[in-house]
């Protein structure tokens, strides 16, 4: 029910700015093109909500075992730092540490 209030509203908005922009308002022709895109965009938000689905233990567990061969695979790399940059291997240092630490990696932290 609320999408739909929102495409309509998004649609009316359109409309109004498409008017206005008849009128004379050279900012109304852009407003007119955005109103649709944010229809668009809480079509696809809703439709993502209803569609993701959080993901399984096996999933989790899967994950799990390729952050372990990561770190793993990290930990054996060998590199030559006589001939690496030393920003370079200061940034490859840091991103080894990421890589191996056992903080948990989400966007939301």
């Amino acid at each position: 029910m609320l999408l739909v209030v929102w495409v309509v509203g998004c649609g009316l908005a359109a409309w109004w700015q498409v008017g206005r922009a008849i009128g004379g308002n050279q900012y109304s022709y852009l407003y007119a093109v955005e109103w649709p895109v944010f229809a668009v965009a809480g079509i696809f938000g809703w439709w993502a909500l209803l569609h993701t689905e959080p993901p399984t233990e096996a999933a989790r567990e899967e994950r799990r075992a390729h952050e372990q061969r990561l770190r793993a695979a990290v930990q054996t790399e060998k590199r030559d730092r006589a001939t690496e940059d030393p920003e370079l291997a200061a940034y490859n240092d840091h991103l080894a540490e990421l890589a191996t630490s056992d903080r948990r990696k989400t966007w939301r932290h």
